[in-house]
């Protein structure tokens, strides 16, 4: 279902839409008539289960760390070599003609070579790249960033033997590239930036070699993955794994290497996928100094952790990263294993937000093209695979994408909030954005991420983003700021039961509902806030039960209370209980929601749920006989319930447990004439679902109410 929300010019202001107001809707602050259009909370339950990140409702989700809740880490270690950049960056430079490049290149300290060849793991690239720089004497080696190549290229020069290593100057032109080879030895040019506008040839491949073989020189030039590469064959180089890198490291000295390799977090970090040399190199400096203690084990337990903090730090505090690439990185921890094209569309959204912000001067600008998804996820050290994507019309192939490291979309969203608090007004207002679109997906992650940013800053999510929601006059916002408090209280963000609580006897209408609708939520999620959620609920309903609309969402959000979890008895038992122990109003509420909750005929619903394990539990059993008799008995209800078991009857055809459970029930319904007479009428009316004759197993159940003859 899709919601109106494109009539609000901002989250709280007036929409002007003309809707009627619907009955007993109080008005909006300024007076005017708010619009209502809403969604059936089963429906946007749905819509919350099926699009919230995994890493929030998963059942092994831990949210430690030090940027959500836990303690602080901070990356430690000795010294590492070779290419230590751990993200991704978009290099711009400026050329000047070819002589005016300065001849700034200088030789490479030999305890330097020697230290790094101590620790350095070949991997399965270089043997080969080692024996066609020996032969051509001119190599390009190209690969990922933060692959080690730069580590590579020297220790290939290393290895032949040569009386020194040069470094060129970085800003050395390929139509240069001769010129600079004068002195003989190895020559290393790193991170060669190449374009369609600058691309290295093969012509000037064949001057360098020329020039070396006058000198008695080798030349590496290392170089990103580039199609500007015309008559050349780079050597591809593929990094060494984690392992060999780590292992490298503690031969130097470490007779206990195999032990140490044993420890369980170190078993732990080298399973993770996509371990850098660079980062690789770190942990085994940290391993080194492992002392045995538990101090010294947790240090190794909480690296990766802090790898993944670091990682976050560099990608945002770079300032050779382009503005472009920061806002994909953060769209795509927001929509991490999501379809790829809602990142790189919602991405370039908040790149206009940061670019106003950051030049309000300036129109923003978006190139129409840019990079391809290859380079994009590369940057972002993510991977991206085409699934099938679940719609309301059936599953959809898309090309997703998603980090590798899980903990990274957290991570980095905190660090944008907590620790770049100037990109906040764009952040805000993109979020903003996301919650106003008409796609479910879109909106419940922006609610996911904010939920994030709550459980890091709770006042400031609430009053820049929550409060907005929740008092828009609109349906779609409100949903969004139930959702974002249902998911916040999940990620253990502090204070928003307390919150809840408050919002549920607020003097504004839109902070009521709000809160009342994610108590719906939270409790099938969370079954031991169930008591928590249901008091909070019935504490409203015996405060005021004059509101329709807001009797509809109480009685929708209780009813979800019977939707999901593991302790639905104990909720009957607490249903049961307010029947007798509380108000009419609250009678009431506990009645419409039992009915509206059995009126569901969708997987994991209380039907399903009583025949694969109510049925066994005496309590829940009779609990469940008590309200029904109730709401059957009771004028206000009978209608509705006759419906719900109608709804009932017809899962019983279809599922042999659902018939067993029934017909266990059935006779408990039973206990006057009248009782009898109302479920035999039920029973003989019922039609099948397509409007045919009356289902077989109506015809069983009437002879429960009537054993002692023949229907």
């Amino acid at each position: 279902m899709t919601l109106s929300e494109t009539a609000e010019p901002s989250d709280g202001a007036a929409a002007g839409s003309g809707v009627p107001r619907q009955p007993g809707m109080p008005p909006a602050e300024d007076g005017s008539e708010p619009e209502e259009r809403t969604q059936e909370a089963r429906a946007a339950q749905r819509e919350l289960f099926a699009h919230t990140p995994g890493f929030i409702l998963g059942e092994t989700a831990a949210f430690g760390g030090s940027l959500v809740g836990g303690a602080q880490h901070g990356v430690s270690g000795g010294r590492v070599d070779g290419d230590v950049y751990l993200g991704g960056r978009t290099e711009i430079h400026h050329h000047g003609p070819a002589a005016t490049v300065p001849d700034a290149s200088g030789e490479i300290p030999r305890a330097r070579l020697d230290a790094l060849a101590a620790v350095f793991a070949d991997g399965p690239a270089f043997a080969g790249a080692l024996r066609r720089l020996r032969e051509e004497r001119v190599l390009v080696l190209s690969g990922g960033h933060a692959t080690g190549r730069s580590a590579a290229a020297l220790m290939l020069l290393h290895r032949l033997d040569v009386p020194a290593v040069h470094a060129l100057h970085p800003e050395t032109t390929p139509a240069a590239l001769s010129t600079q080879l004068t002195r003989p030895g190895g020559h290393v040019l790193r991170d060669l930036p190449v374009s369609r506008n600058r691309p290295l040839r093969d012509t000037h491949l064949y001057a360098a070699r020329d020039q070396l073989e006058k000198v008695d020189g080798y030349l590496v030039v290392t170089v990103e993955n580039s199609p500007h590469l015309p008559g050349v064959t780079p050597c591809p180089w593929v990094p060494p794994s984690a392992p060999e890198v780590v292992r490298a490291h503690l031969l130097r000295g470490r007779p206990d290497a195999d032990d140490l390799l044993a420890l369980d977090p170190v078993a732990a970090f080298l399973a993770a996928g996509d371990r850098r040399p660079a980062e690789a190199a770190a942990f085994a400096e940290a391993l080194a100094g492992y002392d045995g203690s538990e101090q010294a084990l947790a240090r190794l337990a909480d690296f990766g952790q802090a790898a993944v903090e670091k990682q976050c730090r560099d990608w945002l505090a770079d300032p050779d990263t382009g503005l472009r690439d920061k806002a994909f990185l953060i769209a795509l921890a927001v929509f991490d294993q999501a379809p790829y094209v809602l990142a790189a569309e919602l991405a370039d959204q908040l790149f206009v937000h940061l670019q106003q912000l950051q030049n309000p001067e300036q129109p923003p600008e978006i190139p129409v093209f840019g990079p391809t998804a290859e380079n994009r996820l590369a940057l972002a050290r993510a991977d991206g695979e085409l699934r099938g994507e679940e719609t309301e019309w059936g599953p959809v192939p898309q090309f997703t994408a998603g980090f590798r490291e899980e903990r990274t979309p957290r991570v980095l969203l905190t660090e944008v909030w907590n620790h770049h608090p100037s990109a906040r007004p764009a952040l805000v207002a993109w979020l903003r954005q996301l919650a106003r679109d008409g796609r479910p997906l879109v909106r419940t992650r922006a609610a996911a991420a904010t939920a994030l940013l709550a459980a890091a800053d709770l006042p400031s999510a609430i009053a820049l983003l929550v409060d907005g929601w929740a008092t828009a006059r609109t349906f779609g916002p409100r949903v969004t700021a139930a959702n974002t408090l249902t998911l916040a209280q999940l990620l253990g963000a502090p204070v928003v039961l307390r919150l809840l609580t408050q919002w549920c006897s607020d003097p504004h209408w839109g902070r009521r509902w709000t809160a009342i609708r994610a108590f719906g939520l939270l409790a099938p999620l969370r079954p031991d806030l169930a008591g928590a959620a249901l008091g909070a609920l019935a504490a409203r309903a015996r405060a005021d039960a004059s509101n329709k609309p807001e009797r509809e969402n109480l009685t929708e959000s209780a009813a979800l209370l019977l939707s999901e979890g593991r302790r639905r008895g104990e909720v009957l038992s607490e249903f049961v209980r307010l029947l007798y122990l509380d108000t009419p109003a609250v009678r009431e509420l506990a009645l419409a929601a039992f009915v509206r909750a059995c009126d569901n005929a969708e997987d994991g619903a209380l039907i399903g749920w009583y025949a694969e394990t109510g049925m066994y539990e005496t309590d829940s059993a009779r609990d469940l006989a008590t309200l029904w008799r109730t709401a059957l008995n009771d004028r206000a209800h009978t209608r509705a319930a006759l419906d719900a078991l109608h709804t009932w009857v017809h899962v019983a055809g279809h599922r042999a447990d659902a018939a067993h459970a029934l017909a266990l029930l059935l006779p408990a319904l039973v206990v006057t004439a009248d009782d009898r007479k109302r479920l035999d009428h039920a029973l003989r009316t019922l039609r099948a679902e397509d409007g045919g004759p009356r289902p077989p197993v109506a015809d069983r159940l009437l002879t429960l109410l009537h054993p002692a003859s023949t229907q």
